[in-house]
């Protein structure tokens, strides 16, 4: 199975003056768990997670006056709509992470996330402990 079959294509983008409140409420919104922020004056892409926002929130910094560049991961690993799932997999477990935003030619086209991952491989795995057992 690849990427492209299993990534969300709802992606969020925000722009680095963002707070993280403001990030925040768009991700709750839209119940994911992670943000795309571009940067135009860099021309580069972010990501900001729930775990950033916790993790800023909970050091007592203010959401409110807390912007997404400030804690935005920019040494960004990308996936293509056309790796396996067992490759994106392999790039979260060695950099220690739980989303990749998906680029094609054009740009983000979806993020995957290690749920997303896991949704698609479960219902093989109890496929083949059924035909086992």
């Amino acid at each position: 199975m690849l990427v492209r079959d299993a990534m969300s294509t709802m992606v969020l983008t925000i722009g680095p003056t963002h707070t993280l409140r403001q990030a925040a409420r768009l991700m709750s919104a839209r119940r994911i768990g992670a943000a795309v922020v571009h940067d135009p004056d860099t021309c580069g892409l972010g990501i900001l997670t729930e775990r950033d926002i916790l993790n800023a929130v909970g050091s007592g910094q203010d959401p409110d006056t807390e912007t997404a560049s400030t804690h935005t991961t920019t040494d960004v690993v990308f996936a293509a709509p056309g790796w396996t799932l067992e490759e994106a997999a392999e790039a979260m477990t060695h950099g220690g992470f739980r989303h990749l935003i998906v680029l094609d030619d054009d740009g983000p086209v979806g993020i995957v996330s290690v749920r997303d991952i896991i949704r698609c491989w479960a219902p093989v795995r109890r496929a083949s402990v059924e035909l086992v057992g």
